[in-house]
């Protein structure tokens, strides 16, 4: 599931001369995260919601099997989202130690636009590049 930024919070404009990673992107990207962690929060519960008012019993065995079927994909929908928050709970923290917005395997800039696109990106674009050709490779 991709993330994406939330609407309400304007993509980053850097300044000319202004350093990677200061308190101003940093705070910028809280904010993108916090956000999509919220609008997560409240699917989560709207779902919760929706499938205990729709907890309904029928007598016929295809509109049972239609309707575990509609909750089985809505679970592992919520599944996926409670995943993402908690890897943007581990970016927050990585914006609180300092460590937001560089590569995990190279250690350089992953760039203002890829986070952007990705809050939650870990890797910059060649890593990520490079992992996915590997990724084909093993799968053929």
């Amino acid at each position: 599931m991709p993330v994406q930024p939330q609407k309400s919070v304007a993509p980053y404009k850097p300044k000319k001369g202004e350093a990677y990673m200061n308190p101003n992107q940093l705070e910028h990207f809280r904010q993108i995260l916090n956000g999509i962690k919220a609008e997560l929060g409240q699917d989560i519960d709207r779902t919760v919601h929706t499938m205990q008012d729709e907890a309904t019993v029928f007598a016929d065995p295809n509109d049972r099997a239609t309707q575990e079927s509609d909750m089985s994909l809505e679970l592992r929908n919520r599944d996926r989202e409670r995943k993402l928050i908690k890897n943007i709970d581990k970016m927050l923290a990585r914006i609180d130690a300092g460590d937001y917005g560089y590569c995990d395997k190279c250690g350089i800039e992953i760039g203002l636009s890829r986070l952007e696109a990705r809050p939650t990106a870990t890797l910059c674009i060649d890593c990520k590049t490079l992992d996915e050709i590997r990724e084909r490779q093993v799968a053929k």
